[in-house]
């Protein structure tokens, strides 16, 4: 049985609740100079409780961003559950093992942000969703500059509130 101390479910919580006021206003949202025209922040939240409390706080954030997508659906590959839950459980685990081997931030943002990517583009291709062709201009797209945002924002913040606890 996995355990929280109150500090990992208040955290669990307050993630949580970020990456949802970030799917459902335009702040997820940031305005970048490329085809996709922007990139998706609300994966971060997902790295930051992976960075910042481990694997079960990064998955249980990523979690909450999964059927948050899942139950906002407006098309038909966020309407499979396997399709928009199943990867983001993993954004946190995987950013924590980037971190916990690196201690980059930079890197656990890298590896979180390509797990949301390419989980979510891999299962819509092995699901028929997609051509493979189609997935992978998809994810350069969008994947590049959500990488790019993703380093700023999780090494900016990361910084910032390991200041703050000191």
């Amino acid at each position: 049985m996995i355990k929280l101390t109150t500090r990992q479910l208040a955290i669990t919580g307050l993630l949580g609740a970020v990456a949802v006021v970030l799917g459902m206003t335009p702040l997820g949202f940031i305005p970048v100079p490329t085809p996709a025209g922007h990139a998706t922040i609300m994966h971060i939240p997902a790295i930051l409780g992976g960075i910042l409390e481990g694997p079960v706080v990064g998955g249980l954030v990523g979690l909450i961003f999964g059927v948050h997508s899942f139950l906002r659906a407006t098309n038909a590959f966020f309407a499979d559950p396997i399709i928009s839950i199943l990867p983001r459980v993993f954004i946190g685990v995987m950013a924590y093992m980037a971190y916990r081997i690196t201690k980059s931030g930079a890197a656990a943002a890298v590896i979180g942000t390509a797990t949301n990517t390419i989980g979510v583009l891999g299962l819509i291709v092995l699901k028929g969703y997609l051509p493979m062709a189609a997935a992978v201009g998809i994810g350069i797209t969008h994947g590049i500059p959500e990488i790019a945002v993703a380093v700023l924002l999780t090494v900016l913040l990361v910084k910032g509130i390991q200041r703050f606890r000191r």
